[in-house]
């Protein structure tokens, strides 16, 4: 179990990105994508993964608050179905109040709201990653 994950904060206007220690012991946020398109993005995702030797993705997958799967998480199941076809494995976290947490997280670090809404995504990520990440050791 040496090899890294790349964990996705999908949105519709920008992706966060958070990528594991080769331990799998730390989440750290890595960057944010500006989505151009379903092509140009999973070439994007698929590149990170080259650089940090993986093939392994977990997405958040926004569920409404009663459990249940709405249009974005089709959304995002559908995006992560290109993400397969480009030979990633991926699996999916419940990533509900994800953001929330990055928020508070970054307040309490009285981050600005300029840099909050630059970091917000990538910190999501991270906390998708951290919480999958705590889930595979129970």
């Amino acid at each position: 179990m040496n090899e890294r994950i790349v964990a996705l904060d999908i949105g519709d206007v920008r992706i966060g990105v958070a990528v594991s220690d080769p331990t799998r012991t730390i989440a750290s946020p890595v960057e944010v994508i500006t989505r151009v398109g379903w092509g140009p993005d999973t070439k994007k995702i698929r590149a990170l993964c080259d650089r940090y030797e993986t093939t392994l993705v977990v997405s958040g997958l926004p569920l409404n608050m009663d459990g249940s799967e709405g249009f974005q998480a089709q959304k995002v199941r559908a995006f992560c179905d290109q993400l397969s076809k480009a030979g990633l494995t991926v699996y999916f976290q419940d990533e509900r109040l994800s953001t929330v947490t990055a928020e508070d997280a970054l307040l309490e670090g009285n981050v600005s709201r300029e840099g909050r809404k630059k970091t917000v995504d990538k910190v999501a990520a991270a906390i998708i990653l951290e919480q999958w990440l705590q889930s595979q050791k129970e």
